[in-house]
């Protein structure tokens, strides 16, 4: 993990970060918990040392040469030992088709370790993304001809873990929302819980922006996974799907409370849908 010398770096950028982008609509913690735990050990006030990475979202807005507006959504995350390494930077973006955006986000991660020597970037990467980015964009009139257009929908696949998830409101907002968004996927409640939706992109994005502002004592998104789609949305969608409609998943409940899951049968849901790589995601460990 992060030494203090570097900890220290990373709360200063985060600050700096968060006086610069004070809406949460600009920049915004994934989890606050871990932020905390930061702060503490950078203190001195915690002898524990921090055990999450710090993951964060960041959107820049460009102008292009017809003054449109394009946002680019930067989801960046510090590996232990930043800034003496290079951070973990995806930009996506509606108006980056999938080899634009692949090609963007494979020049900025060279930029990145070629600039970053020890010093914290996240500003340097923004500013090398206004200088570069519009190099990358689909012009608006290729937009309006035949072939896959930028703003083409995305399918969407979000991997969100929790502390827990016990109360009966969460869990029905949890069913209720993804059925309103036409969300397929899962819900196992309990410690810790687990939600996995998948369906449009901006169906995704709207059940984590309501699902995040109820009050949880740690939840983020574990993994993403998107897909750009051609014009036959709906039939490709559905190819894509691994779940059906959204239901809740108990595996052999066990524990003092009763609130633990058998992470073996977990592994073998997951197996059976052909998501198995998520497993070491959430819990470090390979599955078995």
């Amino acid at each position: 993990m992060a030494n203090y010398e570097e900890a220290e770096a990373q709360i200063s950028e985060l600050d700096l970060l968060s006086s610069m982008f004070p809406n949460e609509e600009e920049f915004s913690v994934t989890d606050e918990l871990a932020l905390a735990e930061l702060r503490d050990y950078t203190e001195r006030r915690s002898a524990v040392t921090p055990t999450f990475q710090i993951q964060f979202t960041l959107t820049v807005k460009l102008g292009d040469t017809n003054s449109v507006q394009h946002a680019l959504s930067l989801h960046c995350a510090y590996p232990p030992h930043y800034p003496h390494v290079p951070p973990d930077i995806v930009v996506r973006s509606p108006s980056l088709v999938r080899s634009q955006q692949a090609q963007l986000n494979s020049d900025l991660s060279a930029y990145l370790k070629s600039s970053c020597g020890g010093d914290v970037c996240i500003l340097s990467a923004t500013e090398w993304l206004q200088d570069h980015a519009e190099s990358y964009l689909t012009p608006v009139d290729d937009q309006r001809g035949g072939g896959v257009a930028a703003g083409d929908a995305i399918f969407t696949r979000l991997w969100i873990y929790s502390h827990h998830i016990y109360n009966k409101n969460k869990r029905k907002y949890i069913l209720e929302w993804s059925k309103e968004l036409g969300l397929s996927g899962f819900s196992m409640p309990g410690k810790p819980g687990i939600v996995c939706v998948e369906g449009a992109q901006e169906a995704c994005e709207e059940f984590w922006s309501r699902i995040r502002k109820l009050t949880w004592k740690r939840i983020l998104i574990r993994h993403r996974e998107d897909v750009q789609l051609s014009s036959e949305t709906q039939t490709e969608m559905q190819k894509l799907r691994r779940f059906p409609a959204l239901e809740e998943k108990a595996f052999d409940l066990h524990g003092s409370r009763g609130n633990h899951m058998d992470l073996g049968q977990l592994y073998q849901f997951l197996q059976e849908k052909g998501c198995a790589e998520v497993f070491p995601m959430y819990f470090g460990i390979e599955g078995r």
